[in-house]
């Protein structure tokens, strides 16, 4: 095996005059077969909970959004791990068999929550490694073609979002709930099987200067760590009773120490480590702190976006005809619309972004993300036009759930590949893991409060799909008012670091 010396990551696998890394094709199999495990289930929770289960639509959005929400907080841990212990690939393996584990859980009705609680911290060592280890294809952190790479690693998450809703969708309506969940767990096994099977194409990427590629040898390593996890979510569901009937204020209190702490990480990370990195200069706590604030923004896109899985998965199943000739269309099949689009409109971002990347005209990265908050506003000015009037007349046309969806595919692809991309790029390598965990923090709350919205705005006499329209907007203009101060603080380099 070559010694990381005589190879640096993005070398080990291709020329710097290549289009593309060629371990980037295994990132894009393995995170496209993840994607299809993990938007499989995703579409098919609420009506499963609903349906299946007896929960009433809120409370069904509720534990959506607290599932979906805690799958964004772990990967801050996991990356934090990896960064530490396990090496970004071992981690990624270890969190593919654990989510695996936790798919098939979902086909058994009594696991319901084991699965869900094997799904979170599965996720949580899966998501930051496999997205951190596209950057270390690179060579160097000016390298023109990490935009363009970002953006056709999106295309393996949505060409896995997309196949997902028609297959465990259609097996979990039309066949049997479980069924559906259990094709999620068979993709999830694929996708694992490629990155171990491939890994030799990704060179050094995603490992430790003293690790090799994960073998055989490792087994009883992984194996404990599995078990680990298995452990801890039974002792979360133990405890979880006692957590549930702490006050409000209780509750507040521990939300806010959990923040704290995710503030506070980086900052007890940045000493000497084992490896002997010193603190983190001022110049890369600017772009610590840039990241963090467009994290912050990044949390009103996600509020409105992953309104997919929950309200405009029920208003698909209740208020949209979906009958052609004699068959009903699943109501799952309206999230393939979203991937879909990644897939069509991706290469075309992918080229622009470059493009303009290598010319005097780049777009800055928060001026990119701020468009896209400001087109999912858009996306619910149609919403709130087809609820009004479903109200009215009853089943309305599925043009208005396709509209919004391809408006909110456009600002997908211009807040999230980009926030990828820039969060690899700025980051400081040392904790590179980490903050990508802390981008992936914006999903967490998002995803959470997406759940939440339909309880929180009710008896307010405010619509929701009006308030999010408002809110995204708004919280678009304000972030293309700071673009110039974020800029200057993403670009923030010491010279001695720059490659």
């Amino acid at each position: 095996m070559t010694t990381l010396a005589a190879n640096p990551p993005a070398g080990a696998v291709s020329s710097p005059q290549a289009w593309q890394p060629k371990g980037l094709a295994i990132i894009f199999l393995t995170e496209m077969w993840e994607r299809f495990s993990y938007y499989g289930m995703r579409a098919l929770l609420v009506l499963y909970l609903v349906h299946s289960l007896g929960y009433k639509d809120e409370d069904a959005q509720v534990m959506y959004g607290i599932y979906t929400g805690l799958v964004y907080v772990t990967p801050l841990i996991g990356g934090w791990i990896a960064d530490r212990w396990l090496g970004m690939r071992m981690a990624a393996v270890i969190g593919g068999i654990v989510m695996m584990l936790g798919h098939f859980a979902m086909a058994v009705p009594s696991l319901l929550h084991v699965a869900l609680g094997l799904l979170i911290v599965g996720n949580g060592f899966f998501k930051p490694n496999t997205s951190s280890m596209v950057g270390e294809l690179y060579d160097g952190v000016d390298d023109p073609r990490r935009d363009g790479g970002y953006t056709i690693f999106y295309m393996g998450i949505n060409l896995g979002a997309f196949f997902s809703p028609l297959v465990c969708g259609t097996l979990g309506e039309k066949l049997g709930w479980h069924y559906g969940f259990a094709s999620a767990g068979v993709g999830m096994l694929i996708g694992l099987a490629t990155l171990l099977w491939f890994q030799s194409w990704l060179g050094r990427a995603g490992l430790r200067p003293d690790q090799d590629s994960v073998a055989w040898k490792h087994a009883p390593r992984i194996a404990v760590w599995t078990a680990g996890c298995v452990a801890f979510v039974y002792g979360a569901l133990a405890i979880a009773p006692a957590i549930s009937a702490l006050s409000v204020a209780v509750k507040v209190v521990l939300a806010l120490a959990l923040i704290g702490a995710a503030v506070w990480l980086p900052g007890l990370l940045a000493g000497k480590n084992k490896s002997g990195n010193e603190k983190l200069t001022a110049k890369e706590w600017q772009r610590v702190i840039a990241i963090c604030i467009l994290t912050l923004f990044s949390i009103f896109f996600w509020m409105g976006f992953e309104q997919a899985g929950g309200s405009m998965n029920l208003f698909a199943d209740r208020q949209t005809s979906r009958t052609l000739g004699s068959f009903v269309v699943p109501a799952s099949w309206f999230q393939s619309i979203n991937p879909f689009g990644i897939m069509l409109f991706a290469p075309v971002f992918a080229t622009i972004w470059t493009a303009l990347n290598r010319s005097r005209f780049a777009l800055p990265d928060p001026a990119k993300q701020a468009l896209g908050l400001i087109t999912l506003g858009l996306s619910f000015i149609i919403m709130f036009r087809a609820q009004t009037l479903a109200e009215a007349v009853g089943l309305v046309s599925p043009l208005w759930l396709a509209g919004a969806y391809f408006l909110q595919t456009l600002g997908e692809l211009m807040l999230s590949p980009v926030g990828l991309a820039l969060t690899s790029r700025a980051a400081p390598v040392r904790v590179a893991a980490l903050l990508m965990g802390v981008w992936m923090l914006s999903n967490a709350a998002g995803n959470y409060l997406a759940g939440a919205l339909a309880k929180i705005m009710h008896g307010t006499g405010i619509a929701p799909y009006l308030f999010l329209t408002e809110a995204s907007i708004g919280a678009g203009v304000l972030l293309l008012l700071l673009t110039p101060i974020l800029h200057r603080m993403l670009r923030a380099r010491d010279i001695s670091t720059v490659a």
